[in-house]
């Protein structure tokens, strides 16, 4: 069990709020098989190569059943101190069920999140036809939605990301050359993210810009850059699984007047999004004020994309983006206090982004790099 004090206080208030959403549904037990809520409540998650879950109770203490490989790391991580192993030659789904009817929950309401994941039909056929006489029902609310405001030491996590993203992108702009691949500019941000203190050296989309948002997905990483070139740098860097998100664009020689244009109307409008992100107001709005101004602008001729989405703990996931909650015209849910976003707008080449905290008197950047067309 890990040593880190006072940890299982500072989860106590997570599993209070699951709980919360399981006596809604009248559940005796919760089985957690989605990574990133494994580690929010239990505070260890590991890959899906093999089935494992966090199983919590309505009462008592949870109990994570995961392959023996990963216990060590288990425990070296976790406040949680009941774990059932098991080897690898075993059936991972007989395990879970023979915990669970060993804990006395073989005739219980059993809830699972439907949103999940890792909840495949395979999973849902295995549990719910070996454990018959249980009952089986669905949380109301998503284990992502449940996430959504954060803690304080999950903002920190956010933070410190944050600073390993302001301090790359600085360094980027410094060390990449006209001649220079996005291949090297990625290079460059991985080695940054390691000697940071990042989670890993996963640096993010770093392209040759081109188009208004057909960039941010690309994978054009070895033309070489050159006089007139946009350099498109997304970094996502991640500290215990907390990723921060900062978009900027690099240009290589002097930047057009039209690139700076855009680039002014791009950031005007984005800080007034941002000064808006407040409690109680509806996300639609918030959406509102960059996807109708950029349009207005003439900035671009349509604006398909999300204008933002949730930040928070990205584990070994098939997504790499989580978009339980984001902005588009049709979003009717309310901000909460110390809920966390990235929000992106682009344009004519050029994608600014930051992450963001909802805060009282509105929107609190969390990366700090400076607003700008940054020059190479």
């Amino acid at each position: 069990m890990s040593d880190q004090p006072d940890l299982a206080a500072e989860y106590a208030p997570r599993i209070a709020r699951v709980r919360d959403a399981m006596q809604a549904v009248n559940a005796d037990l919760l089985v957690v098989d989605q990574a990133e809520l494994m580690q929010w409540l239990g505070g260890f998650t590991s890959s899906e190569t093999l089935y494992r879950v966090l199983l919590v109770p309505a009462q008592g203490e949870p109990w994570y059943v995961i392959r023996d490989i990963d216990r060590a790391p288990c425990v070296n991580a976790s406040w949680v101190s009941d774990i059932v192993s098991y080897e690898d030659e075993n059936n991972p789904w007989q395990v879970v069920m023979d915990s669970i009817i060993a804990k006395g929950f073989a005739n219980a309401h059993i809830a699972f999140d439907h949103h999940s994941y890792g909840c495949t039909v395979e999973s849902w056929s295995k549990l719910s036809h070996g454990l018959g006489e249980a009952q089986f029902v669905a949380l109301d609310t998503s284990g992502d939605v449940l996430r959504q405001v954060k803690f304080t030491s999950e903002i920190a996590n956010l933070k410190r990301a944050a600073r390993i993203a302001d301090h790359t992108m600085q360094t980027i702009s410094e060390q990449i050359r006209l001649g220079d691949s996005a291949r090297e500019a990625a290079a460059i941000a991985s080695a940054s993210f390691m000697r940071l203190g990042a989670d890993s050296g996963d640096a993010g989309p770093i392209v040759r810009s081109s188009g208004d948002n057909e960039f941010l997905h690309s994978h054009q990483l070895d033309e070489p850059l050159q006089t007139g070139d946009v350099l498109h740098v997304e970094l996502i860097p991640k500290v215990a699984n907390y990723s921060a998100r900062l978009m900027r664009p690099m240009v290589f020689g002097a930047a057009s007047e039209a690139l700076k244009y855009t680039a002014k109307q791009l950031i005007d409008i984005q800080d007034q999004q941002i000064a808006a992100m407040k409690p109680g107001v509806k996300a639609c709005d918030i959406d509102r004020i960059v996807r109708e101004q950029v349009l207005a602008a003439g900035l671009r001729s349509s604006y398909t994309n999300v204008t933002g989405y949730a930040l928070g703990l990205y584990a070994r996931t098939p997504r790499l983006s989580d978009f339980s909650l984001c902005f588009h015209p049709k979003a009717e849910w309310l901000l909460e206090e110390n809920m966390v976003f990235h929000m992106y707008i682009s344009a004519g080449r050029l994608g600014f982004s930051e992450t963001v905290r909802v805060g009282k008197e509105g929107g609190e950047r969390l990366t700090t790099a400076p607003r700008t067309l940054l020059q190479c």
